[in-house]
């Protein structure tokens, strides 16, 4: 994600409602958030739905680093070789 720019990216709701259609064709085109105020206090902020993807696949993929660390930290592992010998019971043999 490109890094707002204060003098270009905050935009007063009513300059959203206003002009709805040239600020999303902006943020299509400079792929940077906005930021939307309401009474001069940020409001909301928009991102393209490719970005709106894009964070919340890496926020999934920090919880479940997160959740891996905590079950290693617990001691709720399992062993290499009983790991691979339920893999081979329940889906086949395999050979690498």
């Amino acid at each position: 994600m490109k890094s707002v720019q204060v003098s270009k990216d905050i935009l007063p709701v009513g300059e959203l409602k206003t002009h709805t259609s040239r600020v999303l064709r902006r943020l299509r085109n400079e792929q940077r958030p906005i930021v939307i105020t309401l009474n001069g206090k940020p409001a909301a902020v928009l991102i393209t739905p490719e970005e709106f993807d894009r964070l919340y696949e890496r926020e999934r993929f920090v919880e479940a680093v997160g959740r891996g660390l905590a079950d290693a930290e617990a001691g709720r592992v399992v062993d290499d070789e009983v790991l691979s010998a339920e893999l081979d019971a329940e889906f086949g043999s395999h050979e690498i």
